[in-house]
């Protein structure tokens, strides 16, 4: 062994023994584990929890402290009009609902058509869906005389921005196209080595066979097929005509072509066909461009069932706020929630001419429309990716405040129209997410580590104008620990949701997280856990919906809310008390520990 090696090994040992006789002083209180079995419904086995993580904050503390928790059943309208449509049914199911153990109701009563359930003077009545007869009756009013019969506390919800439905066809905003949002989409264009680029309509789903006369779609695996020689014969056919495999009707594919991973095909029909013949040689490269189009949503009824309207648009604000102010003038409700539909379609909405005039006054200045908010790209397989422009954060702050304010509009209507009607707002429980649509329903001193949430963005929070928050945490698995043991990400799970969405609140509202009793189907022991963690993470649970073969699973409720209890919005003053508090503490300098943030399934609770 060389010297320079036996230095080196000798040095070695040297400093690691010195490491192993050094002292560990251990700390004068051990850590305390913080994974801990609670059973908060008591009717119910035990689950394991992150206790630390779900006793933040002093919504959690009191609920618990005084034993107080939401049990809402949530009632959709057009799912389930054949249980609502007569007096007898409805005094049936109120007495069904309250003898279980729940102690609040959601019905809807504005789904996203666009109609209402309760007979107004603005929006039309709903008589009737699919198959299912409602006629001249008013659920509605059934529901507030059995529900204050029963003692049980009546919300009635709304889905605010949304005035339509496409696949249906129907409703206001069809008859007011004006009101529907403009989406800003990528227009596909091809450019090939050599050539100037040309349009032609791009479909923007991928695997999605083109119908216009001179198209061009994308397939990544196996694609759908385009028309041999003008004829009613489909095919996908190479440069030369030649057809590489038929139309198989049993699976709506072509039969026989295999696309290799992580390739596509590009499928041209009439003049982008011979585009593709002249251009596409090989060797030559293809690249998809952009061009901006505006478009109503209505227009592009595959994207989204709802047919979203303007939230910038003053006309569409007043309409809705006419239709909140005659629901609570007319109708002797406990409280009000506002569905998913407070929120804006997505990031590329609203786009029209009155969104950038609002925007330019924002802002200050004339803009270059739409590419200083962001510019899209269009990627091979069709997918999108964005380019942020200069405004693009100026732009998720505006819109955050288009919601924010209409939400203070809406708690001034209630306020005025039937003083002590409380306020809810239901929501994906993907925070991280939701600025793509416009929202903000956290606290305005709420402070984690996005990139979207600056001071202006924070100031855009509008938790602090509700009285209780309902986030949809619709995953299969209940507990942190469940994903632990699955090796799944933790923050797939009931738990690490309403933990989030308790912290983001900060005591300005009561939270219940929201689960799907569908992503329990036939096994009652995972909506028993789904029950337990809701209860552990948050001050309550909303358990979605009456449609969801909830007669199979009546007993798992009677089991679990055996033990009667009053919701924590039930108590009158508490809220303001905790408001009080919290304010006081941050006062002081009070700071509350890091916010965890486990991230979940995009689109969850949408």
């Amino acid at each position: 062994m060389s010297p320079q090696i036996l230095a080196c090994l000798l040095t070695l040992t040297v400093f690691a023994g010195e490491t192993e006789t050094s002292e560990v002083k251990a700390p004068a209180v051990p850590p305390v584990g913080r994974y801990e079995k609670v059973a908060p419904l008591p009717g119910l086995p035990a689950v394991t929890v992150d206790s630390l993580n779900c006793s933040v904050g002093l919504a959690q503390q009191t609920a618990k402290a005084k034993n107080l928790q939401g049990r809402i059943l949530w009632i959709d309208a057009t799912a389930n009009i054949s249980r609502i449509n007569s007096d007898e049914k409805i005094t049936a199911l109120v007495d069904k609902v309250a003898g279980v153990g729940f102690n609040t109701i959601v019905l809807d009563v504005k789904p996203i058509v666009g109609w209402t359930l309760f007979k107004g003077t603005i929006a039309p009545k709903l008589t009737e869906w699919k198959t299912q007869t409602l006629g001249d009756f008013d659920p509605l009013e059934s529901f507030v005389k059995n529900c204050k019969r029963a003692k049980i506390q009546l919300f009635a919800s709304m889905n605010a921005f949304s005035e339509g439905h496409t696949l249906m066809e129907k409703g206001p905003a069809y008859d007011n196209p004006d009101w529907q949002t403009v989406l800003y989409e990528p227009d596909g264009q091809v450019r090939s080595t050599g050539y100037y680029q040309m349009a032609f309509g791009l479909m923007d789903r991928v695997n999605t066979a083109p119908t216009d006369e001179n198209a061009l779609a994308v397939f990544t695996d196996l694609g759908k097929l385009s028309r041999v020689n003008g004829g009613s014969r489909m095919a996908l056919v190479d440069a030369d005509g030649d057809v590489l495999a038929q139309w198989d009707s049993s699976t709506g594919r072509p039969a026989g072509l295999a696309i290799p991973y992580g390739g596509s095909v590009l499928v041209g029909i009439g003049k982008a066909a011979e585009y593709l013949r002249v251009n596409a040689k090989q060797n030559d490269k293809l690249e998809f461009e952009c061009v901006s189009q505006f478009v109503p949503i209505g227009k592009k009824p595959w994207l989204q069932i709802p047919v979203m309207v303007n939230p910038h648009d003053s006309a569409v604000r007043a309409r809705e706020l006419s239709i909140l102010r005659e629901l609570v003038t007319n109708y002797a409700i406990d409280g009000v929630v506002y569905d998913d539909r407070l929120r804006f379609a997505g990031l590329n909405a609203d786009f029209s001419f009155t969104t950038r005039d609002k925007f330019e006054r924002y802002v200050g200045q004339r803009i270059v429309w739409p590419d200083d908010v962001f510019k899209w790209t269009l990627l091979p397989d069709l997918s999108r990716g964005i380019v942020p422009g200069k405004f693009f954060d100026s732009w998720l702050t505006f819109r955050a405040q288009t919601i924010c304010s209409f939400v203070a509009d809406a708690r001034a209507v209630i306020d005025k129209a039937r003083p002590g009607t409380l306020f809810g707002v239901y929501a994906g429980s993907t925070y991280g997410e939701y600025t793509n649509q416009g929202a903000n329903y956290g606290a305005p001193e709420f402070e984690a580590g996005f990139r979207f949430l600056t001071p202006a963005y924070q100031q855009a929070g509008f938790a602090n104008s509700l009285d209780f928050f309902i986030p949809g945490c619709y995953y299969n698995r209940a507990t942190i620990t469940e994903a632990m043991a699955a090796n799944v990400g933790v923050g797939y799970t009931i738990e690490a949701a309403g933990q989030f969405c308790n912290r983001a609140a900060r005591d300005q509202a009561w939270v219940y997280a929201g689960i799907a009793v569908d992503r329990f189907k036939g096994d009652q022991a995972l909506l028993k856990n789904a029950l337990q963690a809701s209860m552990a993470a948050t001050q309550g649970v909303m358990v979605f919906d009456l449609s969801h073969d909830i007669d199979s699973v009546w007993p798992v409720f009677e089991q679990a809310f055996a033990q009667k209890v009053q919701a924590p919005h039930a108590v009158p003053g508490l809220l303001a008390d905790l408001r009080k508090k919290r304010a006081q503490m941050d006062k002081l300098g009070a700071k509350d520990p890091p916010v965890i943030i486990n991230a979940g399934a995009a689109g969850t609770g949408l």
